[in-house]
């Protein structure tokens, strides 16, 4: 085993400090306040290639891995963009690029592909539907059959980026639970363009992460030709699981560079912060010992985590990847908020203040408990489908 990343990885990993350190925590805390797309730094993105990380250089991008494409989230985060490190790129890149390089039909991968790695078409994933939540296969949304083409009907919600992208790929049942020929059968992946007149998009007030909207979305009798379907019909349950566990992934990247940000401003603060005598904070065992532990525990996340990305890029099964990768989310998530939580300790009242930007940090790593799935759901898969246990929630 070879823990040392390579001269490519070594490459991606300082451009993407060289990156961060433009768009630091000033630049974040003024988007999201204001509510504003990061558009500086998404040219910044696309300028690098990073948009084209996994994308193969046939199509305009670099044609690296998934493991490259994690590095390059938590190195973004870690230097001082939080969340916003890899939010944009899962939206395009992972929803987007990779699920329509993994499944895409030939004439999918040209018409898009090579508009994604230059950064001029930024995609969205239009899965979770009010009713449904992390129980994706109680997706209503349909779509029917209309001679050559398709007719889908429904509505999403919690889409990101969906007001600003051209592309979606989008979720559907072709045919009803009560039809199908098991219960994973019957959904489908479309792949539609953007605006479209039958498709209402509407931004949802929320807690953070405002620098990217997250919207509800309505379909009317959106009419899409037969060459949107990523085929097989009916077989879209797998190529979804095959989309949700990178995205797991990139999460669990970017909660170790938050968590990495937010421990080195708390102890670059803690060593010269002092209070009731002489000694700097730091020294404070109430105080280094949690930071310790929590950034202890994270190292061994992250190795679990590109464990499950060599996995992911060698084509191993979707089940072996998904333990891997539920599991690094699991620690990652108790750490990072820990690691969050004592960086706030360590400000102390500073903390409350949004100039010193833990506080957002704060928001943005608790996301990551209710999404891409629950805490909950993510041990309730280990239990499961690691440890052999019986079902512990009723669909």
């Amino acid at each position: 085993m070879n823990f040392e990343l390579n001269e490519r990885q070594k490459m991606i990993a300082n451009s993407a400090k060289e990156l961060a350190s433009e768009f630091g925590p000033e630049y974040w805390r003024k988007k999201d306040q204001q509510g504003e797309f990061g558009a500086e730094f998404w040219k910044a993105l696309c300028e690098a290639g990073f948009l084209g990380i996994v994308i193969p250089e046939e199509y305009g991008g670099s044609g690296n891995g998934t493991t490259e494409l994690f590095i390059a989230m938590e190195e973004l985060a870690a230097h001082g963009c939080g969340m916003a490190g890899a939010w944009y790129l899962i939206l395009t890149e992972v929803f987007g690029g990779l699920s329509i390089l993994r499944h895409g039909t030939a004439e999918q991968k040209r018409k898009y592909l090579p508009g994604i790695a230059r950064g001029e078409l930024e995609f969205c994933m239009a899965l979770t539907e009010p009713d449904a939540g992390s129980n994706t296969l109680n997706t209503r949304t349909s779509a029917r059959k209309d001679g050559g083409a398709w007719i889908i009907n429904g509505n999403k919600t919690f889409i990101s980026g969906a007001d600003r992208a051209r592309g979606m790929l989008i979720v559907a049942r072709t045919t009803p639970p009560e039809k199908a020929s098991r219960k994973t059968s019957g959904l489908s992946l479309f792949l539609a363009d953007l605006p479209d007149k039958s498709v209402e998009i509407a931004p949802i007030s929320k807690h953070g992460i405002n620098y990217s909207h997250s919207c509800t979305v309505s379909f009317n009798d959106l009419r899409l030709p037969a060459t949107a379907l990523i085929p097989p019909e009916d077989g879209g349950w797998n190529m979804v699981l095959d989309t949700l566990n990178p995205e797991r992934m990139s999460f669990s990247a970017v909660g170790v560079g938050i968590a990495r940000l937010a421990i080195s401003k708390a102890v670059e603060y803690a060593r010269e912060r002092k209070v009731f005598g002489k000694n700097p904070i730091g020294g404070y065992q109430s105080l280094q010992f949690p930071l310790a532990e929590a950034y202890a525990s994270l190292e061994a996340a992250r190795l679990l985590n590109f464990k499950a990305a060599d996995l992911f890029d060698r084509g191993a099964a979707a089940a072996e990847v998904g333990a891997a990768g539920n599991m690094a989310k699991a620690v990652v998530v108790e750490n990072a908020t820990k690691a969050v939580y004592w960086a706030m300790q360590v400000f102390g009242g500073y903390a409350y203040s949004r100039d010193y930007d833990v506080e957002r940090w704060w928001r943005e790593v608790n996301i990551m408990r209710l999404a891409p799935i629950t805490q909950q759901m993510t041990l309730a898969y280990i239990g499961e489908r690691v440890l052999g246990l019986p079902k512990s929630y009723v669909t």
